[in-house]
């Protein structure tokens, strides 16, 4: 009998050292992995006959020398006098089998010892790249499921409980994201019909807001305060409210201005004629040495407000001026434009967190066509409002966040003949595409409590 054993990186590698040695007839005999390498033992099928008689023969002097005993064989006498049953048949055909494998791993063991060889290098890249796709393509797929069975589980949803399809379609046109949304319906009490689902729903979007509790809470306290964020968001103009603010509290004498706008043609000029009107010297500084020299010499000074260049949260030079601010142990709030889209709020929080915000100030309220986008941005990165700024007046236009308000004024808007109203039909294919959103840590961070 020759047993032989074949080695090699892949299974495919050694099934073909296999065929081209014995033959497509072979039997094989084991397939493990050993140091790396894919090891395959294989007979002839010549000696597979030979094999089988030898370990028929000695399955067979075993049951001679070891019989079961008389009091386990009476209950089953009288029952298979004519033939064995297929169960015992099965087991002496698996015992059989067994004895094969093992005489044969044993034997090769002993009349074919080899070296195993090293392990080969690393998969190649254009293994790796197969590989890639291939997870890719699962991922894919898994996604594409998920989405489906999303859909079903929404349409029976809707059918069944339509109090949640309304709520989902006014939570949607408020501008509330739709993995927002959703995860508010779905965690909906039972019992509520459609207009405690309403109540809750506010509650729960109040509770998650965050905000100063009134003017005094900046005012009173004071010190260093930089208006961050992207162009034409309104800083220079919400700069110029805080200040008439601050110097009817306090004073002029107690209140100083900071300009870094030295790229936009007339930005210094338009806040050094707000600070004429007040009072107030205005300062520039172009960078961080300069910004601290301006900070050491206005440390007698209640407030200090600083107003920043606007670039796009795209802009590289973004990344340095927070970092000259968060060198300068500044307060950084940042202006949220009402009018923008979630995806867009989103980006700049990223862009402008840095090593954190004190919290954020909304501009353009009277230009918004509904709030949720921006009270959407606001609970999941877990920022304080302080201001909202509705209009161009300084300084009435400023007002301290009233969160009760806003969440009310969100639902207030008039939308029926919308174009961006989503139909009953509509429904479950959204909540199909949240579905990979719902697994956002940031939601399940939302208190429902």
């Amino acid at each position: 009998m020759n047993v032989k054993r074949f080695c090699a990186p892949t299974s495919r590698e050694a099934l073909n050292k296999l065929r081209d040695a014995m033959g497509p007839e072979a039997v094989i005999i084991s397939n493990r992995n050993v140091n790396g390498q894919v090891e395959i033992l294989a007979l002839a099928d010549e000696d597979m006959a030979e094999l089988n008689d030898d370990a028929m023969m000695s399955y067979e002097e075993e049951e001679t020398r070891s019989p079961r005993s008389k009091k386990s064989e009476e209950p089953y006498q009288g029952r298979f006098q004519a033939h064995e049953s297929p169960i015992i048949q099965s087991q002496t055909r698996f015992a059989v089998k067994k004895k094969q494998v093992d005489s044969l791993r044993d034997r090769a063991a002993r009349e074919n010892p080899i070296e195993i060889p090293p392990a080969t290098a690393p998969a190649s890249s254009a293994d790796m790249a197969g590989a890639l796709e291939l997870m890719t393509e699962l991922r894919s797929m898994r996604s594409m499921m998920e989405e489906q069975l999303a859909e079903l589980s929404w349409g029976k949803t809707q059918r069944r409980e339509p109090h949640k399809a309304q709520l989902l379609r006014d939570l949607l046109a408020a501008g509330f994201s739709a993995s927002m949304s959703r995860y508010l319906v779905e965690n909906l009490p039972k019992a509520a019909d459609i207009t405690q689902g309403f109540a809750w729903v506010k509650a729960i979007l109040s509770k998650n807001l965050n905000s100063i509790s009134c003017d005094s809470d900046m005012l009173e306290s004071g010190g260093v305060f930089a208006l961050v964020g992207p162009t034409g968001v309104g800083k220079t103009t919400t700069t110029a409210k805080l200040a008439a603010r601050c110097v009817m509290r306090h004073g002029a004498s107690k209140l100083a201005l900071i300009t870094t706008d030295g790229y936009r043609i007339g930005g210094y000029e338009q806040l050094r004629i707000y600070g004429k009107i007040l009072g107030v010297m205005v300062h520039a500084v172009k960078d961080e040495a300069d910004l601290r020299i301006a900070l050491s010499e206005l440390k007698n000074k209640h407030t200090v407000l600083i107003d920043t260049v606007g670039m796009s949260q795209r802009d590289r030079l973004v990344s340095e001026q927070v970092a000259m601010l968060s060198g300068a142990n500044v307060n950084k709030l940042l202006c949220l434009n009402a009018t923008s889209t979630g995806e867009t709020l989103t980006e700049v929080i990223r862009s402008y967190q840095g090593s954190g915000l004190s919290g954020c100030i909304i501009t353009k309220m009277d230009e918004a066509a509904n709030y949720g986008a921006v009270l959407d941005a606001i609970i999941r990165h877990k920022l304080t409002m302080y201001y909202l700024a509705n209009g161009q007046r300084v300084p009435e236009d400023l007002h301290v966040a009233n969160k009760q308000y806003l969440v009310e004024q969100a639902f207030k808007f008039k939308r029926d003949q919308s174009a961006f109203q989503f139909r009953d039909d509509e429904l479950p294919m959204v909540m199909a595409s949240a579905s990979a959103s719902m697994r956002d840590a940031q939601l399940r961070e939302v208190s429902l409590g």
